[in-house]
């Protein structure tokens, strides 16, 4: 076998080789070495007949021992490999024929293990290894028929790689392989195809589409096989992804064909994993014919195969319906589904129905179009089992028509129309019905689709396209024939025929405008003559418009109205006598939303014919209006005031005298007063302007009952702005009624009067806004309560723009917080709040200056009302009564111009200045803080002394409240005593006097105090001396004796300063301090004033003097009964002669202290006198003012005493009186009237007579008509103090 010379010899030793190892078993091939001499023959490269004769052996044994052979074809297939690209030809073709021959006899479990082995070797890169796998792979094609078609799937789609392969070889190859492939096909037809096959493998750019032409137009008559199906399966997966769509869709046609040609479906199924995805991209392709085709072609594939091959086929196309993609994926993938569904039969169809209608009303508008979309396509795949299902699809297709999203309105129109296409003739009772009920939906786009389905279905019934194009505004003659008009009455029954017209003509009347046109169209292309028609149809027409006119839809009962009317407009005195009758008579039905149809349908009656025509039917017009306006339903009355609007428009006042009347009489019935009261509300809603000058007359005649102010306030809100010209005759009488006895005449009045001011509009506030302020101005309290009421309800609850109205308001609310009647206080102080709620933050400060008028408005109101006592407003002692107040200051505290701050801090004062103590002590805490940072600020000197004096107010009312500011608040006052501002200094000392009296600790303090004394410069010093002595008059007794001695040496030094201003203030805190002395310090006090009043320095002696002034008025008791009290009037006597007049001035001041004192507790008087008429005598004008003041004030305390000195005094005061000097002719004056008691009588006038020795009667008789109390500004501190 191998070695012979002759081939047949080592041919037919193989035989024999191969029949003795058949005969000895396999075993013997291990055994006698058979396999291995063999593959040693095959690697022989020196002998190539050992090659060849190896390679016949191993032929011969494949096929004599067929699958017992196939463990050592594995072992031998490297080997034959390489055979294949031998040198010698004659092992070349042996090694073909072997290759042959083990093919053949390979099992399923043998082609698994030999064609990885084959694959790889095509990846290989010498090009020897890759032809002899070719060569092979192309030996597989004579595999039984079993192992074929599992393993040609494979390499096909290999061989035709090869087909480029860079190497001639390895390409001739390949084209042999595939020759091989083609030459064991047994399909005829497609055996004489399998050069332009093979050309399509090769090039297929330019063969493909020719190949799949051939394919389509071969009419195939025997089953295709495996074979075939390995050439076909890759040309037509080129096809399939292929740009043209000619290609796209013949490719399709192809894959549908398939399965139904193959011999065994399951030779398909290989090639399904390579195909289906290519299917399926088709079928979202954006032609919608190759969608088709595709979708034709899934079909088929599952009619073919069965859907178990197919397992996730219907998901994916669910799935798909469901894309947010786009409108082209889920059109193709309803397409695809319902050819799918098709195919799966009735069942399952049956069993995923319910799904597919759920998902039709999903919440995503992209689900709801995908399966609206599928309705589409099904009945053209599944034709009559679908229709079985039209009446559980038609609710979804007829909800699909009113989706907001017009994608699938368009989807399910788009299927409607399907459905009429189909089944237009064999489901008409099922259609129409939905249809027409479509028509009357209160959804218009409902309506307008089942106008355009009803359009087709009329259509097609009655043979015409419905394309006609129709001309001109005119209806009367329309497109359509009287033969077509037949084939209607002919299909659908005369009764159908008119119902179904009669809803298209009441449509025409849409109140949407695409209805309309879908309507006309549909008319005009069905109807030939519209008036014939009209006549026809008209008892089923009147009875559908009075049943819509009745329908609880207010779209429907309008679109009935309007078709109503244009049937009247169209024939007029034709249909008016028998139509106004049946409308009359249609108020007496028992249905509410008949009477209201009624109604509705008499308003457009009415608006649609012309006056003229309507003048014949008013007896029946008016009362039947008349009736309805006091109907028991609120919704029949709404429409009848709409009629009567429109009667108006006839009837003019006619209208309003033979009905305004009677809704007012039927008021004044407790039955029907509800009724009337709504039948007027309805007739004004219409007519405001008509009909108020009727009406109010009679509501607001006094006095005011419950019921007419109910009917005033719904009027009124009905009315509106149209009430802005009567609230000068409405308002007074409700506020005066919202005072009334009756409670439900004050709650209905109220309640009234609010409506009132809230429906006023912005040009109404003009009118409202005078009429409330004359209110608040009025001399009744309930007027005045009632209008400030209004204005705080007005401003809290108003949405007009009210800001521009806000200072009259505040300022009128302010000034009545002063008002004699509690309520109306209260009442103007809530309607304030309001006011100020209304004002936007911002504008806030701009009113501070008007609120600082109108409380000093209010305060000089309440001080001429009360006088002699303590100014407080009303409205101020209320509980919470600043916190409207504070917002406005407050805002101008923190965000105004440093004048603003000013004008807030002084108007803050103001205002607490007349609140009471238990209301400040509420709000002292957000008031105090405040204040004092911007007090720590680097604000102008005027911002700091007007918070400094709201401050010092806040300290006298706040009391005990203030504890929590006591360090902080003594803090910035003694800083401020040394700020660079008189005024600041002045009130930061006055503050700091009365915020001691909180302290409980004054010791620490008044020593800060004497310690600046003691450094800065004069200014500062008189500060802190004012400081002084109001801490020492306010808390002297917590003052150590320590701190008081060290106080009084301080102060000792002072009284020889050069300013003037420091001897004063030093000299007051001395008299001040002096009330705390024990007597010894008083005894030391007074000998050291003594000394220092014989000083040679005038400035030392003015200040002794003025101590004992001050002494004098703090406690002139330890003067008076001191043992040194002569020295002290001997040194004052001496005083009066003093060459400086302040010296002169302050021993005056100090003598008519000391007068006054004596006078009061008896002492000794005389010398005192005598001394002060010195003084009056004195060169100084100012020291003879102080000498008469001092006697004024000396008589006004005790004049009995005084007037033991007349003798005396009369002639001094009578010199006075001719005085040169005006200021002291009128002390003088004073002093005479006060003396001389002038006021008392005549005989007191004679005395003085007696005693003016240089006046004339006339000149008395006029002093004597001067007033007791009108002492001018410049009155004496004594007499104050007194």
């Amino acid at each position: 076998m191998m070695k012979c010379e002759k081939y047949g010899e080592r041919r037919g030793a193989a035989f024999g080789l191969a029949g003795v190892v058949k005969g000895f078993r396999i075993t013997s091939l291990k055994k006698y070495g058979i396999a291995a001499t063999l593959q040693q023959g095959l690697e022989d490269r020196a002998s190539a007949k050992s090659r060849e004769g190896a390679l016949l052996g191993f032929e011969c044994l494949c096929e004599k021992l067929g699958r017992l052979f196939e463990p050592y074809v594995i072992k031998m297939l490297p080997l034959l490999l390489v055979s294949f690209s031998d040198q010698v030809l004659a092992v070349r073709e042996a090694a073909e024929c072997a290759a042959r021959a083990m093919m053949s006899q390979l099992t399923g479990h043998g082609v698994k293990l030999v064609l990885p082995s084959l694959l790889k070797g095509l990846e290989d890169k010498a090009w020897r290894t890759k032809q002899s796998s070719v060569q092979l792979l192309g030996a597989m094609a004579y595999c039984a028929p079993q192992q074929l078609s599992q393993c040609l799937p494979k390499i096909v789609p290999k061989l035709t790689e090869v087909l480029t392969d860079t190497h001639p070889k390895v390409q001739a190859a390949g084209q042999t392989a595939l020759q091989q492939v083609g030459s064991v096909i047994k399909n005829p037809e497609i055996n004489a195809l399998v050069p332009i096959l093979l050309s399509a493998l090769t090039d297929p750019n330019d063969h493909t589409k020719h190949s799949l032409d051939i394919l389509l137009q071969t009419t195939f008559i025997n089953s295709i096989d495996a074979p075939s199906l390995a050439l076909l399966v890759p040309i037509v997966h080129r096809g399939l992804r292929e740009r043209g769509v000619d290609t796209k869709k013949k490719a399709a046609q192809i894959v549908g064909n398939m399965s139904s040609l193959v011999t065994e479906p399951m030779d398909m199924i290989p090639y399904i994993g390579l195909l289906l995805p290519e299917v399926k991209k088709v079928l979202v392709d954006p032609i919608p014919e190759v969608r088709g085709v595709a979708a034709r072609a899934l079909g088929s594939l599952i009619v073919g195969m069965g859907e178990q091959i197919f397992p996730d086929l219907v998901p994916w196309l669910l799935e798909t319906l469901k894309s947010d993609n786009s409108n082209v994926e889920r059109s193709g993938a309803a397409q695809g589904l319902s050819e799918v569904l098709a195919a799966l039969g009735k069942d399952y169809f049956d069993q995923i129905l319910p799904d597919i209608i759920r998902n039709c009303s999903h919440q995503k508008a992209s689900v709801r179009d995908g399966h609206l979309t599928l309705f589409r396509y099904l009945p053209r795949s599944m034709g009559a089992i679908f229709q079985n299902h039209l009446q559980a699809v038609l609710p979804a297709i007829l909800d699909g028509l009113a989706d907001e999203n017009e994608s699938v309105r368009d989807a399910a129109l788009s299927a409607g129309h399907i459905f009429v296409e189909y089944y237009a003739t064999t489901s008409l009772p099922l259609l129409l019905p939905a249809i027409e009920d479509g028509i009357f939906s209160d959804n218009w786009r409902i309506r307008q689709s089942s106008v355009e389905l009803l359009g087709d279905l009329l259509f097609k019934v009655a043979g015409t396209s419905g394309k006609a194009i129709l001309e001109g505004g005119s209806d009367d003659e329309g497109a359509s024939t009287e033969a077509q008009g037949r084939a209607i009455v002919e299909v659908l029954g005369r009764a159908k025929r008119n119902e179904v017209l009669a809803a298209v003509y009441m449509v025409r009347s849409d109140v949407s405008l695409t209805v309309r046109q879908a309507a006309v169209h549909v008319w005009k292309t069905i109807v030939a003559n519209t008036p014939r028609t009209l006549k026809e149809i008209m008892p089923v027409l009147m009875d559908t418009l009075i049943s819509s006119l009745a329908s609880s839809s207010s779209e429907r009962r309008q679109v009935a109205g309007r078709a109503l009317g244009e049937l009247v407009r169209k024939l007029g005195e034709r249909v008016l006598p028998s139509i106004i009758p049946i409308l009359s008579q249609g108020l007496k039905d028992p249905n509410a939303s008949r009477r209201q149809g009624v109604c509705i349908g008499l308003s457009e009656v009415m608006g649609s014919a012309g006056k003229h025509q309507l003048l014949s039917f008013m007896g029946e017009l008016i009362p039947t209006i008349r009736t309805a306006l006091c109907d028991s339903t609120q919704e029949v009355r709404e429409s009848a005031g709409l009629a009567f609007s429109t009667l108006y428009k006839s009837a003019g006042l006619q209208a309003i005298d033979e009905i305004v009347p009677t809704l007012l009489r039927a008021m004044e019935d407790d039955e029907t007063s509800a009724t009337a009261l709504d039948g007027l509300k309805q007739i004004l809603s219409v007519r405001t302007a008509a009909i108020l000058p009727h009406i109010l007359p009679k509501l607001v005649q006094p006095p005011l009952s419950s019921f007419n102010a109910h009917a005033l306030g719904a009027l009124a809100e009905v009315a509106g702005p149209g009430l802005s010209s009567h609230i000068g005759t409405i308002l007074p009488t409700l506020i005066l009624a919202m005072d009334d006895e009756d409670v439900d005449v004050q709650s209905t009045a109220k309640k009234a009067a609010e409506t009132i001011v809230l429906v006023i509009d912005d040009e109404g506030v003009e009118t409202l806004i005078p009429e409330l302020l004359r209110g608040v101005n009025d001399n009744q309290a309930s007027m005045r309560r009632g209008a400030a009421y209004l204005i705080g309800f007005l401003f809290k609850n108003s949405k007009l723009y009210l800001a521009d109205e806000a200072p009259d308001m505040m300022s009128t609310l302010i000034t009545l917080l002063s008002d004699t009647d509690n309520a109306t206080v209260l009442a103007a102080w809530e309607a304030f709040s309001r006011v100020v709620g209304s004002v936007p933050k911002e504008q806030l400060p701009t009113h501070i200056k008007l609120v600082r008028d109108a409380v000093s408005t209010a305060r000089d109101k309440e001080r001429r009302r009360r006088k002699g006592v303590p100014v407080l407003l009303p409205g101020l002692c209320l509980p919470k009564a600043l916190q409207p107040f504070l917002p406005i200051f407050q805002q101008g505290l923190i965000s105004g111009s440093a004048e603003t701050k000013e004008q807030a801090a002084e108007g803050l004062g103001e205002l607490i200045d007349v609140t009471s103590e238990k209301t400040l002590r509420e709000v002292v805490v957000p008031i105090t803080g405040p204040l004092i940072r911007i007090l720590g600020d680097r604000f102008p000197w005027q911002v700091k002394s007007a918070i400094l004096s709201t401050l010092t107010i806040i300290i006298a009312k706040g009391g005990l409240a203030l504890k929590p500011f006591l360090p902080q608040l003594q803090t910035t006052f003694v800083k401020c005593l040394q700020d660079s501002n008189r005024s600041v200094r002045t009130r930061a000392a006055s503050a700091l006097g009365k915020l001691s009296a909180l302290s409980t600790r004054i010791d620490p303090l008044v020593s800060d105090l004497l310690s600046m004394l003691q450094s800065g410069d004069d200014a500062v010093k008189e500060s802190v001396l004012s400081a002084l002595k109001g801490v020492v008059r306010h808390a002297g007794k917590s003052v150590s004796s320590a701190i008081r001695s060290r106080g009084c040496t301080l102060l000792k030094d002072l009284l020889q300063a050069d300013a003037d201003d420091v001897r004063s203030s030093a000299a007051k805190a001395i008299g001040t301090l002096s009330q705390y002395m024990d007597e010894t310090e008083t005894t030391d006090l007074v000998q050291t004033l003594l000394s220092m009043g014989t000083l040679p320095d005038w400035c030392t002696r003015h200040g002794a003097l003025l101590t004992f002034s001050s002494i004098s008025r703090h406690c002139p008791t330890k003067l008076c009964h001191s043992t040194s009290f002569p020295s002290i009037v001997d040194l004052l006597k001496d005083s009066l002669k003093d060459d400086k007049f302040p010296v002169r001035e302050a021993s005056t001041k100090t003598l008519g202290r000391l007068l006054c004192y004596q006078l009061q507790f008896g002492g000794s008087t005389l010398q005192l006198v005598q001394l002060l008429i010195l003084a009056s005598r004195d060169s100084s004008t100012e020291v003879r003012r102080r000498s008469l003041s001092c006697i004024k004030a000396a008589a006004k305390i005790n004049h009995s005493a005084l007037a033991t000195h007349i003798s005396i005094l009369g002639p001094a005061i009578g010199d006075t009186l001719k005085d040169s000097s005006s200021p002291v002719r009128v002390a003088a004056e004073r002093c005479a009237v006060h003396v001389f008691q002038l006021t008392k009588g005549a005989d007191y006038v004679t005395t003085a007579q007696k005693h003016l020795t240089n006046m004339t009667g006339l000149e008395v008789r006029r002093l004597a008509k001067l007033p007791v109390e009108s002492d001018d500004s410049e009155s004496s501190d004594d007499e104050r103090r007194t």
